[in-house]
């Protein structure tokens, strides 16, 4: 399980460090891809198997299914960890979250996302100025 949230730099090559209580759990190889929000997501090699399934079962005749799909399989990259604990981000996925210099790493239960430190202060303000109204949507799904 991957909770909590930490601040790393990424270096002049791309290279961000996984938070070390994260990194038994990932392994050596992750699966890093376009997210929602404009974060990248961060996933077991396991966990990305099991979406990837239920992404290729979404209806092909559908034209925000394929978008998603989309978005989600052709932005994937397959990455190690090196010795130290770092994964090189792509420069296609860096500009499409934003990412400079410095970054939070975020783990949400099964995935781990990388946010641009910057956006995600701004989407940290904003949720929880809204968090009542949040919270009362939710109460359909019984959270």
């Amino acid at each position: 399980m991957f909770i909590g949230e930490y601040q790393h730099s990424i270096d002049q090559k791309g290279r961000i460090a996984v938070p070390a209580k994260f990194r038994s759990q990932l392994g050596t190889g992750v699966v890093v891809t376009r997210g929602l929000d404009h974060c990248l997501f961060i996933y077991t090699e396991t966990e990305w198997q099991e979406l990837a399934q239920k992404l290729v079962a979404l209806p092909l005749t559908q034209a925000n299914s394929r978008a998603f799909v989309r978005l989600m399989l052709a932005g994937a990259m397959q990455v190690s960890l090196d010795s130290q604990g770092r994964i090189l981000l792509p420069d296609y996925l860096r500009e499409y979250a934003g990412l400079n210099k410095e970054a939070v790493i975020a783990g949400l239960f099964n995935r781990v996302e990388i946010w641009d430190k910057q956006k995600w202060q701004e989407y940290k303000a904003r949720t929880e100025a809204e968090s009542d109204e949040i919270a009362e949507k939710l109460t359909d799904l019984d959270i």
